[in-house]
């Protein structure tokens, strides 16, 4: 992958001049950088940027997948957000998670290590470390088979690794980083806190991080016969024990980030997650997803203290013109016809008559306008004053965007609730019913808090959607029917399902739903642990031969189980591509499981 090293030296160092007047030696030529040049605390954030950006769009793709979020008709037609909602990939919906990492980070990370070692900025290796682990996991998590070992030095064409050798490597890395965390940098090196955007140089987060990551990792190998729980539970021993310890990622949506990338054109500093799931209005949430917000107490239904933030709303209009907001519908693609019948359609606003009409003559589609798009604003897209709700010229607030949406959205990379829903499911699988209960409800708490520690930040009384729940609020909803009551009726089912809703478009919501089988009911003695999970109705008969070909639930290859590699790989390196995997050009690639997904 020489080319692609280079390629992404130079994306480094143009973004290097944007970002810093004094990254030059003064004996070093401006007009001919070398990849000598640029400086540990010049190259940290590029690469952190960058695996983030490839994370997000990794994310996006999987949130289709996973009954989250779907696109509406007539947008991009002939696209991958067209197709993936019913599960009918190809592999350009391949290419932006890879050519992110591998051109961005990846091609860097040798570069970087080199100059840490000669300015003994050892920090500065391990978080390094960490992210080049966090990036090969997230390849090898979409793909399997990937170049690990050869992966960006000098082979053209670098041999594939096998999914267990580079999920050991990447565990690997993180003893490697632990070690190199805690050696003493001299007062000459740069301090992690001048290049580290994401826990600003605070090492004892970034170990904790390191611990998070161990344990999520070695709790995805749950389907293998090496599936230590204990190892998880030491692992979380040393995590993030408070919400203080997570690693979030603090972004911004400032009037005058105009300037991007290279590589992808978007903004430097608004959340990851804004950059794929909200820039434009297509996006839209999936019924399966928001049905997780709502529950039945005495007949009644009740909602989630999260849900108001966690879904976007839009403003309407009474009679007597005041206004109220709208809550967005859940799109149901698992199981109504709706995509079948050329919907969901656009939602347009009338600023003269002050209502809203769906973008369609179909009498079927009139209804649409209860699914509200999750678009925010951000400088590049019109935003003047740091404002991100999508608004008509009348200033109707046509999206209040969601929580981890906006473009001044938190990142959350790895966090203490996600800790405590580890703990829940380990010790739910060991048989401690009442340790898993106690996990299970901080895991609950802990997400509600680290929500609103970022709601009451933004002291923001315009967007309803940003406002902080009460203390009472979440007093009720902890005591409601919305979580469980009794440590002898918690469930497998339970437990994810709030993990799901604290791990919100990420990931490893997929992984997760990988390890049950989604809903086939045949892991242990869970049962159906996501209950009402169906691959989406619209599905095309040819994807069901072709690509997802398995005759029931109980088939490994009746889900979607990992990404085709992109053209990238299948231009450029075929030969390695082919002997990856028997099925690496097979169509039904797209339901073999990747190697921890796999059972020996």
């Amino acid at each position: 992958m020489k080319k692609i090293k280079y390629l992404g030296l130079g994306l480094i160092f143009s973004l290097a001049c944007i970002s810093c007047n004094d990254w030059l030696d003064v004996n070093e030529n401006p007009n001919t950088p070398t990849n000598t040049v640029a400086s540990v605390e010049t190259r940290l954030p590029w690469i952190q940027h960058f695996y983030g950006y490839a994370y997000g769009a990794a994310s996006m793709r999987v949130s289709w997948i996973n009954g989250t979020i779907t696109s509406r008709h007539g947008f991009s037609s002939g696209s991958t957000h067209t197709y993936m909602p019913v599960w009918n990939p190809s592999n350009g919906v391949s290419i932006t998670p890879y050519q992110q990492w591998f051109v961005g980070a990846a091609s860097n990370i040798e570069d970087i290590k080199k100059k840490a070692e000669e300015t003994q900025a050892y920090h500065y290796t391990a978080a390094t470390l960490v992210i080049e682990a966090m990036g090969f996991m997230l390849m090898t998590d979409l793909y399997g088979e990937m170049p690990f070992r050869e992966a960006v030095g000098a082979q053209l064409t670098p041999k594939y690794d096998d999914g267990k050798t580079i999920y050991e490597g990447c565990l690997e890395k993180l003893e490697e980083a632990l070690t190199y965390f805690d050696k003493k940098q001299p007062s000459t090196a740069p301090p992690l806190s001048k290049g580290d955007n994401w826990n600003n140089g605070d090492v004892a987060k970034w170990k904790a991080m390191v611990y998070g990551l161990k344990a999520r990792w070695l709790n995805k190998v749950s389907k293998k016969p090496s599936y230590n729980p204990d190892a998880v539970l030491d692992a979380l021993s040393k995590a993030p024990s408070t919400n203080n310890m997570s690693a979030v990622v603090h972004h911004l949506n400032l009037p005058g980030d105009l300037v991007g990338p290279s590589l992808n054109g978007d903004p430097t500093k608004t959340s990851y997650f804004f950059d794929v799931f909200a820039w434009s209005d297509h996006i839209r949430l999936q019924k399966w997803y928001t049905d997780k917000l709502e529950y039945t107490e005495k007949g009644t239904t009740h909602y989630d203290p999260r849900r108001h933030a966690l879904l976007p709303a839009n403003q309407h209009y009474n009679v007597d013109g005041t206004s109220y907001f709208m809550i967005t519908a859940g799109v149901d693609e698992l199981h109504s016809d709706i995509h079948l019948k050329s919907g969901p359609v656009i939602s347009n606003y009338n600023n003269k008559t002050k209502t809203y009409k769906a973008g369609s003559t179909i009498a079927e589609r009139s209804g649409d306008t209860v699914y509200v798009t999750l678009r925010s604003i951000c400088a590049v897209t019109g935003s003047t004053d740091g404002e991100s709700m999508y608004k008509d010229k009348d200033g109707t607030i046509l999206s209040t965007g969601t929580f981890y949406t906006r473009p001044e959205a938190p990142t959350h990379l790895l966090t203490y609730s996600e800790m405590c829903f580890i703990k829940a499911e380990v010790l739910f699988r060991k048989g401690d019913r009442a340790g898993a209960y106690q996990a299970y409800k901080a895991g609950i708490l802990a997400d509600i808090e680290l929500m609103n520690q970022k709601l009451k930040a933004y002291a923001d009384n315009n967007n309803p959607g940003k406002k902080p729940m009460t203390d009472q609020e979440i007093s009720d909803f902890m005591k409601s029917e919305g979580v469980c009551q009794d440590a002898a009726k918690l469930t497998m089912e339970e437990i994810m399902k709030q993990k799901f809703i604290a791990m919100t478009f990420t990931v490893e919501n997929w992984n997760d739903m990988r390890r049950f089988n989604y809903s086939a009911g045949n892991i242990g003695s869970f049962g159906v642990v996501y209950s009402g999970f169906e691959r989406p109705k619209a599905m095309p008969a040819s994807a069901t031969t072709n690509k997802f070909p398995g005759a029931s639930k109980a088939d490994d290859n009746y889900w979607w189980r990992r990404f085709m590699h992109c053209s990238h790989e299948v231009n450029y390196n075929a030969e390695q591509w082919k002997a990856s995997n028997p099925k690496a050009d097979k169509l039904d690639i797209w339901s073999v499981p990747v190697w921890w997904d796999s059972v020996d």
